[in-house]
């Protein structure tokens, strides 16, 4: 009888391990105030406790990595740099630098950000510790033709309590029925190409009303379409320039005040590129 008794506790107790945090991503609320916290840790080392770490790797794509050991990676496109396999690739196609033909089959979850035809994709991944769940949006069709029906995804990805978004290679600013879809974002990843998706002054509304905590430039082809949206966004935003690929976030560290949070892309190595 105790014998039994301590194989259900344990087991409720591995199970709990793996609850996530209820978040508030389709509740409007102001973020929780506290301090940012930027952490230069290596790609491998654990996630601190009731944290996620977000890492940028290159171009369109991040590396999600939660306390218990799940990564999510955004716009994959075949290559990370290291020996790693994360439990969620999501994929876009406006360009080929955003989804491969050829995902690794081992990935345990690969998520297509369009259907087959105009439905679009639809994602409820329930992983325990984290959920991921899409919004489709149009692209523009390729040499002016027509655009392309729910042809990309935002991502948003639950976990911790926290609300992440990933744009993907938006072409249009949100309908209020898809605003109200995506919800409240605590961090957000956003093009800052300032035409290859949306010109600069289109993105910098949609981040002034998502209003989220933290914003992550991403998709910039050179410092001046970065510097002109941290112009841009500088009157109602904080501008924090970290110099590194990492930034590791709570809901007690979020920023008080909104902020700009600028990564620098970096490929993750592996235990045998640090040799």
């Amino acid at each position: 009888m105790y014998r039994l008794i301590v194989l259900i506790f344990l087991a409720a107790t591995a199970a709990q391990a793996q609850d996530r945090r209820p978040s508030h991503c389709i509740a409007i609320a102001d973020a929780a105030p506290g301090l940012q916290y930027l952490h230069k840790a290596a790609f491998t080392d654990p996630v601190p406790q009731f944290s996620v770490r977000i890492s940028y790797i290159d171009h369109s794509m991040f590396a999600i990595q939660t306390q218990g050991g799940l990564s999510a990676v955004t716009d994959y496109n075949g290559y990370v740099g290291a020996d790693f396999l994360p439990t969620v690739i999501t994929m876009n196609h406006a360009h080929d630098s955003h989804w491969t033909m050829f995902p690794n089959p081992d990935i345990p979850h690969i998520l297509k950000g369009w259907g087959d035809g105009p439905q679009g994709a639809e994602h409820h991944l329930d992983l325990g510790e984290m959920l991921i769940r899409n919004v489709p949006t149009d692209i523009r069709g390729r040499f002016g033709g027509p655009p392309e029906i729910n042809g990309n995804s935002i991502f948003i990805f639950e976990v911790e309590g926290l609300c992440i978004g990933h744009l993907g290679h938006l072409h249009h600013e949100p309908t209020d029925a898809q605003f109200a879809a995506i919800g409240r974002l605590d961090v957000v990843m956003a093009a800052v190409d300032g035409g290859m998706t949306l010109p600069t002054d289109a993105m910098v509304r949609i981040m002034k009303r998502v209003k989220s905590s933290v914003v992550i430039p991403m998709h910039w082809f050179g410092r001046f379409t970065l510097d002109q949206f941290l112009v841009e966004m500088s009157d109602e935003f904080a501008i924090e320039k970290t110099g590194v690929s990492e930034y590791v976030v709570s809901l007690r560290t979020l920023p008080r005040t909104p902020t700009v949070v600028v990564l620098e892309p970096d490929y993750p190595v592996s235990f045998d590129d640090d040799i």
